[in-house]
């Protein structure tokens, strides 16, 4: 049984399918009212630690969505993008799951920055598929809250912010992104800005037929109201760095709120096996995660 229906919740139920196992989805949020519907969802490690782990179940889900890519699965596409950094920086510590990362030309007032090829996902789209492969595999989903995890043989907790109370983890707290979509105006690479003084990222993420500009980091903040204020300054940020979609007509407003803690909470105790806590890495993790649950899970009974 797995509990929790975000992408990390769907992809150790696909894992565990193709595993030989039986497996029930029980989510109080379906697929598509998820903090994994809202995200902008381009592969890129944020928010999670370890960065050792990070580094490898990253690498696994590159590799993993790189492919799904290539076969053409719905809503997963590679795109080039560049990330500007205010200071001349060090390679980052995740440059081995990429397969080439390049040094350009910063622009001002940037003092750095580099390039290199990504997944970005429609999230809508492929949770769509994601909910569709469990299915067609023999795997269910029901709508359940629950108040404490289920009692069965064995129970995969992927519930994200809802392990504070499912696993009694304080340590798990929300980080609250507000994001704006607007539409699609012609662009097809991706771009990501530090903030100043290591303060909230901008980015500007193209997709099929719209793109998605962020964002913000509000910790401990659970309100999943948009607020006006706030996607003024985005689109305003927005703007500034790619000038395109000053023009682009808003689409709708988004809030998630990301399942951040010190460490990602990946282990099995007694009957249960705990895999929540990615932070804004969820889909950057997701395939690498469900590797490792299936792992622990062991053969099919």
């Amino acid at each position: 049984m797995v509990v929790g229906a975000g992408v990390i919740g769907l992809s150790v139920a696909v894992r565990l399918l193709e595993a030989g196992h039986r497996v029930d989805v029980l989510a109080r949020d379906l697929p598509l009212e998820t903090t994994s519907s809202v995200a902008a969802a381009i592969w890129y490690p944020y928010l999670a630690f370890p960065q050792d782990k990070v580094a490898a179940w990253g690498k696994a889900t590159y590799d993993e969505l790189a492919r799904l890519a290539a076969e053409g699965v719905d809503g997963v596409a590679m795109r080039h993008g560049t990330e500007l950094l205010h200071e001349p920086t060090s390679d980052p510590w995740w440059i081995g799951a990429v397969p080439t990362l390049t040094r350009v030309e910063p622009r001002p007032p940037y003092g750095d920055a580099w390039s290199f090829r990504t997944p970005v996902v429609d999230m809508p789209r492929y949770l769509s598929w994601l909910t569709a492969r469990v299915r067609d595999a023999g795997g269910t989903l029901t709508r359940m809250a629950l108040a404490r995890l289920p009692e069965a043989p064995l129970v995969v907790n992927c519930s994200g912010i809802g392990s504070r109370g499912l696993a009694a983890d304080l340590s798990t707290t929300p980080v609250r992104g507000q994001v704006v979509v607007v539409e699609q105006v012609g662009l097809e690479e991706w771009w990501l800005a530090e903030g100043p003084a290591g303060g909230v990222p901008t980015y500007v993420i193209p997709r099929t037929t719209d793109i998605v500009l962020g964002g913000t980091d509000d910790e401990g903040e659970w309100s999943r109201t948009p607020v006006p204020e706030t996607a003024a300054d985005i689109l305003r940020r927005a703007a500034d760095l790619v000038p395109e979609v000053a023009r682009a007509k808003v689409l709708r407003h988004k809030v998630g709120l990301r399942p951040a803690r010190p460490e990602v909470r990946l282990e099995r105790v007694g009957d249960v096996v705990h895999c929540y806590g990615h932070g804004g890495a969820g889909v950057t993790l997701s395939w690498g995660c469900a590797d490792e649950v299936v792992a622990l899970v062991g053969d099919p009974a």
